[in-house]
């Protein structure tokens, strides 16, 4: 028992390197070994807290330990929790260590969690969410963009945490990103949503706070929409027919500022420094839309008819944008596209 009450008096000096800057020489296994002791505490918690005299004795050791503040013995209990959120308030320690610690933090807990484990869990999601403080790149977890994805998991979990309605911390941690970034972090926690197969209230669940929080500012959509490609805007509107809807509306409103100018032959900007797409934007926007499931490519030929319609109904190039996309081989690639143009001319000939 002596050996045991040695290394609970330790527990306070511990606790004081976590906090210090001797944690910038540590590495991702010098960091396990310090959560390692944290759980070799809270299991002897569990075993000693139905003996009140040995409960006793480890907490009278704890009460005279230093440095620090004396600590009780229902801390043990929470010990790997405590040394964690230590270390996440510690700036001293390196990018490999705290990675590590990351997803450790991160993962699922085998029982209910308490308050302070999910304290700790909200936090490393908070500090995965923050900018990259450097050049070191996360852990890989496969995929195009393996940060994105990881943030976008992230992002989720700590949705599934909270109650239901819209978490007034959404917007605050989205701020942090920069808005490019913010805005692949939404796509790839929307789509995640529809791949995980989960039940359908939890994928409303997560979903709603994202789209409420993409969709209430105009402005905010309007970049997301800018700002992302035409493919993965393309993917989100086939499984969420409020953005489908809305980004319609929108590339509608941005081909209604192309002006045809007779002397280039094509369509052009009407102001070249507004935040309006190209012709060439606009066709491989509508172009991506095509190329997805039926709905959605019966949803955007619907709508370019009816814009069609509504301009005059043209039947000849130059007249209509919206006749003009409509004569175009949308929905297909690029070199197809070009032998579509030549079996074209040809036939024309």
């Amino acid at each position: 028992m002596e050996a045991v009450l040695g290394q609970v008096a330790q527990l306070p000096a511990l606790l004081a390197v976590c906090r210090s800057a001797l944690v910038r020489a540590w590495d991702p296994p010098t960091l396990e070994r310090a959560l390692d002791w944290g759980r070799y505490f809270q299991h002897l918690h569990d075993r000693l807290r139905a003996r009140p005299r040995l409960r006793h004795a480890v907490g009278q050791r704890l009460r005279r330990a230093r440095p620090g503040a004396p600590l009780a013995f229902g801390q043990l209990g929470r010990c790997a929790e405590l040394l964690g959120l230590a270390l996440l308030e510690n700036r001293a320690l390196p990018p490999a260590a705290c990675r590590r610690l990351l997803q450790r933090l991160l993962q699922p807990p085998a029982a209910r969690p308490g308050r302070l484990a999910l304290l700790a869990r909200r936090k490393a999601a908070s500090r995965l969410l923050e900018p990259l403080r450097s050049s070191t790149p996360p852990p890989s977890l496969g995929g195009p963009e393996p940060r994105v994805a990881a943030e976008a998991g992230l992002l989720l979990g700590r949705l599934r945490d909270e109650p239901p309605g819209e978490p007034r911390w959404l917007g605050g941690v989205l701020q942090q990103l920069p808005e490019p970034r913010a805005f692949r972090v939404v796509a790839a926690a929307l789509l995640l949503l529809r791949q995980g197969g989960g039940p359908q209230q939890e994928e409303e669940a997560g979903a709603d706070p994202l789209l409420s929080w993409l969709l209430e500012d105009a402005e905010r959509f309007a970049a997301f929409c800018q700002q992302l490609p035409g493919s993965l805007l393309a993917s989100l509107a086939a499984h969420y027919s409020q953005i489908s809807k809305r980004y319609l509306d929108l590339l509608s409103d941005w081909g209604s500022c192309l002006l045809y100018d007779p002397l280039q032959g094509q369509w052009v900007k009407s102001c070249p420094d507004e935040g309006e797409l190209s012709w060439e934007e606009l066709r491989e926007r509508f172009s991506c839309l095509c190329k997805g499931p039926v709905p959605l490519r019966e949803q955007t030929q619907a709508a370019l008819k009816l814009l069609k319609a509504r301009d005059g109904d043209f039947q000849v190039r130059g007249l209509s944008v919206w006749t003009d996309l409509l004569l175009e081989p949308l929905g297909l690639s690029e070199g197809e596209r070009k032998l579509t143009g030549k079996l074209v001319e040809v036939s024309s000939n």
